[in-house]
């Protein structure tokens, strides 16, 4: 719509919708009725437009308001122009599981690719089968690439996403110690001493590692670490044909020990918990590809831990 005018660029919707109105009708009053506006408000919004577009618009005559030629020039544009906002305020963007072709990007550690991501990955086979399902690291880079988009979300203790990201806690995790279920010295419990005593394991991966530091050094407890892994691979068949103890989250603990020939004791020393959440940008809060993927997670995770107990 040209105008000499670039202060025409405020046309709002209510004076688009009394322009039409007022076009079909031919009546101030009638149009005030529809817009349920008092008819002095809706004389002041045609005195708006007249200014805006310089032209009188609509002329009162025997036959009641009639268009002037610029007035009838516009009209299909105005049309146009509400169908336009109509459309735009009826759409809603629909995300359809089983026919969307789609990769997903997902921050997380290297534990979760042996706990969630499984669970996970049989779960969007089933309900969405043009999904594709990329595993990226848990980084310094993970805030950037959610709020770029190239990550959807991120799966694990991520303490520094802080302002602009949302977060929901799936379930939460104490620590476990993960040895051969034939161990010599090991029979139903570790005890500290012995925990001192016995050659470990250290894995350098995730988040976590750095409260089970912490809290080692704050209790002046060494370990003797006999191995440095920079991951969990390789990690339960290292354990299981050795005397060597592995500290980590229970999740993990307990599902490398599903594998056999591995058992799970309590860590006498205290470490505090974490709690397992995903995470996402405030951009795509709304985006309905991402509220899919959050309560599938949700759906799976939260589940789980509700039927293990976990708090």
């Amino acid at each position: 719509m040209k105008t000499h005018d670039s202060d025409a660029m405020l046309l709002d919707p209510k004076l688009l919708r009394l322009f039409h109105l007022l076009y079909s009708t031919g009546s101030v009053k009638r149009a005030a009725e529809q817009l349920e506006q008092a008819q002095p408000t809706v004389s002041i919004w045609l005195g708006r437009l007249r200014e805006l577009l310089h032209d009188p618009l609509f002329v009162r005559t025997s036959r009641g308001m009639q268009p002037t030629p610029r007035a009838d020039a516009l009209i299909g544009t105005v049309r146009e122009a509400l169908e336009a906002l109509r459309r735009l305020s009826a759409w809603e963007p629909v995300f359809e599981p089983a026919s969307v072709q789609r990769r997903f990007r997902i921050c997380m550690t290297d534990a979760s690719h042996v706990t969630l991501l499984p669970q996970l990955l049989a779960h969007v086979r089933a309900m969405a089968p043009g999904v594709t399902l990329e595993a990226l690291r848990i980084d310094a880079d993970t805030a950037r690439l959610l709020e770029s988009g190239e990550a959807d979300l991120a799966l694990g203790l991520v303490p520094w996403l802080e302002s602009g990201f949302y977060q929901q806690a799936l379930f939460d995790q104490d620590w476990v110690c993960l040895v051969n279920s034939r161990h010599p010295r090991i029979a139903d419990r570790i005890t500290l001493p012995a925990y001192q005593d016995e050659g470990h394991i250290a894995i350098a991966s995730g988040t976590g590692h750095m409260l089970l530091d912490a809290a080692l050094k704050e209790q002046r407890i060494e370990r003797r670490v006999v191995l440095e892994l920079p991951g969990f691979l390789g990690l339960g068949a290292i354990v299981s044909t050795t005397d060597l103890i592995a500290t980590l989250p229970r999740h993990i603990g307990e599902t490398l020990a599903q594998t056999g020939q591995l058992a799970v004791f309590s860590c006498p020393v205290p470490i505090p918990s974490f709690t397992v959440k995903q995470h996402w940008h405030a951009r795509y809060h709304h985006e309905v590809g991402n509220q899919w993927l959050r309560g599938v997670c949700a759906d799976l995770f939260l589940r789980r831990a509700h039927a293990a107990g976990t708090p």
